[in-house]
């Protein structure tokens, strides 16, 4: 009997053991399946990737049943060896450097933009001096090369522009300017560029280490509020009307099942922040200033920006175009590929219906 028990008892313990494994085994998957499909996704901490940050902070990611995994660069060069090695899923930047990754093999598609024109250079001190009181921008070719001038004979040296690595859209966005809208042929005749990070950019500027910087929002109005003398000289539309701006680009976006319900997430979240960016500030806010960005800058600064929230990828193509035929003539290219494979405007399309 006593055998029968001892018998019967590790029956029991052997019995309960099982099951414990199956319960947790359970949970495991049950919070897996909660935790939904993991989608990596490298971006830059720009206005222009505000979608980014709604459609997290909303929660409509993970409703949809994704977790998204957001991955921080300094700039959108610096996120292309992530993409070329698998580590990331998606990227929400400048478009340019896709054109490298595609270069590199990887079939990589822009499925929506996040906004257009949002790249502007921003002068002070001095060089501030040759746009007239309460202009911005529009200014002619012959008054910024005769500024430019004026600076180098009255300060002893060249403007020093702050823009972000080779490569990168900013420092494209001011080549581009100055040899293809300004008609200056050798841009290091009239500036200095220096290529550093996007915090680093508007550092260099706030401390006055350059005299000029290539900035996007929220930059724009926090040196501006800073520096009330500060005055921009070139628009984003100044550079290059429909200046393609921050996307939203999928690996293989046909062959994962999470492409389109991100890309409609993104439009959406795309269009609330330009049709009612107060409901977006609390987000972009956080994911950009981690909370210290002051609330009424960044108002400002969605406001400002909030005509150039289009989410249309057919809107940048024309431009993306023609900066590729520039980068292939900078030798930052070895040829020009056909433009439309490095977009899925279908997918947009689809998120519209």
């Amino acid at each position: 009997m006593n055998g029968a028990n001892k018998h019967g008892g590790i029956m029991r313990r052997v019995f309960l053991r099982i099951m414990l494994v199956i319960s947790l085994l359970f949970v495991g998957l049950t919070q897996q399946a909660r935790a939904g499909t993991p989608v990596r996704i490298g971006y830059i901490p720009v206005l222009g990737s505000s979608a980014l940050f709604v459609l997290d902070g909303e929660g409509w990611a993970k409703q949809a049943g994704l977790d998204l995994q957001l991955v921080r660069f300094g700039s959108g060069p610096q996120a292309i060896p992530a993409l070329v090695s698998g580590r990331i899923d998606a990227y929400v930047a400048g478009v340019l450097p896709l054109l490298q990754a595609r270069a590199h093999g990887v079939d990589v598609k822009v499925v929506a933009s996040g906004s257009v024109e949002e790249l502007e250079l921003v002068a002070r001190g001095p060089l501030a001096q040759m746009v007239p009181e309460g202009q911005e921008g529009g200014l002619s070719a012959q008054i910024i090369k005769d500024g430019f001038a004026k600076f180098k004979q009255e300060q002893g040296h060249l403007p020093r522009v702050a823009a972000q690595p080779a490569g990168s859209v900013p420092d494209i966005m001011l080549r581009y300017w100055l040899q293809k809208r300004l008609d200056i042929a050798q841009p290091a005749s009239v500036i200095n560029i220096a290529g550093v990070d996007i915090d680093a950019a508007q550092q260099a500027f706030l401390a006055g280490a350059v005299d000029a910087a290539v900035l996007r929002e929220p930059s724009l109005t926090v040196v501006k509020t800073r520096i009330p003398d500060a005055r921009i000289l070139a628009t984003g539309h100044d550079m290059l009307p429909d200046q393609p701006g921050s996307v939203l680009a999928i690996v293989k976006p046909t062959e994962v099942p999470w492409a389109k319900t991100l890309t409609g997430l993104f439009v959406k979240a795309n269009t609330l922040v330009a049709q009612h960016p107060d409901q977006a500030a609390p987000f972009v806010r956080t994911a950009l200033g981690g909370g210290m960005l002051k609330e009424e800058v960044l108002q400002k600064a969605l406001a400002r920006s909030a005509q150039h929230f289009v989410s249309d990828p057919a809107r940048i193509v024309e431009g993306v175009r023609q900066l590729q035929d520039f980068e292939v003539e900078q030798g930052l290219l070895r040829k020009a590929e056909p433009v439309d494979g490095l977009f899925d405007l279908e997918m947009w399309k689809q998120s519209q219906q």
